[in-house]
């Protein structure tokens, strides 16, 4: 089953602004999708210039996301999941990895740009066990976002809060803080926190970050140090590894590479 929500119960018109940069279209267009426009491919072209790795982090947090959401559905037996921030449609979404492990697996995806519910339909492709939901919002406003996640989730029983990238839009640390607690304070024990942020540990990454900032005209992202990156899993469980860069959260095993390391970090922890 799947639902697109909006506070008129029913699909909105989605206004596009195609003249100014969208995180969830960059970054789109840094992995190698086709959903951005110009404006969005000429801001990915300048981090690529200013920081050719760029495209690596895109791609490992990718990797770490689907690490997470299956040991979440597996070892963990999650059943319920909130990704906030979960941009446009690509390989391997957290429904999709959800519910090959546990087809009965619920998914409510959360984002601001009405591109990505142009795609919901193809995004929200659930098993016939399961179910997938839309919520246009923001991150900012916990409250709406619990709201209408309710009417999919059931918040007595345990929910893997998903928040991919999406913090470093919240230059405020604080508030960011604040955003994890008021939505950690209405999941149940036993839930978890995934989360990655793009860390201060690369100057050449931070100084692309800076020009895309300054530059772009889009919401600035804040890179932040992996003991800042850390204190958000404050009063919960962390689980091994830790927080660490997120090509060393729990790698497939592979004899050809070694383990890149690269200026993104995260974690996943569990609510007692």
């Amino acid at each position: 089953m799947t639902d697109v929500s909006s506070d008129a119960g029913q699909t909105p018109k989605p206004t596009i602004d195609t003249t100014v940069p969208h995180s969830a279209r960059v970054w789109n267009c840094l992995l190698g999708g086709k959903d951005h426009y110009p404006v969005d491919r000429e801001a990915a072209e300048k981090i690529r210039e200013f920081f050719p790795g760029m495209a690596d982090i895109a791609l490992h947090s990718r990797h770490m996301l689907v690490r997470v959401v299956r040991h979440l559905a597996g070892d963990a037996g999650i059943r319920q999941f909130l990704d906030i921030g979960t941009g446009l449609p690509t390989v391997d979404n957290t429904h999709e990895v959800a519910q090959r492990v546990a087809p009965e697996s619920r998914i409510v995806y959360v984002d601001n740009d009405p591109l990505v519910l142009v795609h919901a339909q193809a995004l929200l492709t659930s098993s016939p066990e399961g179910m997938t939901d839309y919520i246009e919002a923001d991150v900012r406003d916990p409250d709406r976002i619990l709201r209408k996640a309710a009417e999919t989730l059931d918040f007595t029983q345990p929910v893997g809060l998903m928040l991919m990238g999406i913090l470093g839009l919240v230059s405020d640390y604080d508030e960011a803080r604040s955003i994890i607690n008021r939505l950690l304070a209405a999941l149940p024990a036993g839930s978890y926190l995934a989360l990655y942020d793009g860390a201060d540990t690369d100057p050449a990454y931070v100084a692309a970050l800076g020009g895309y900032n300054k530059g772009s005209g889009a919401i600035p992202y804040t890179p932040r140090s992996p003991e800042l990156i850390a204190g958000f899993f404050d009063g919960l469980e962390l689980l091994e590894p830790g927080v660490v860069p997120v090509t060393r959260w729990r790698p497939e095993p592979s004899p050809w590479e070694e383990i890149p390391e690269v200026a993104c970090a995260g974690g996943v922890a569990r609510k007692s």
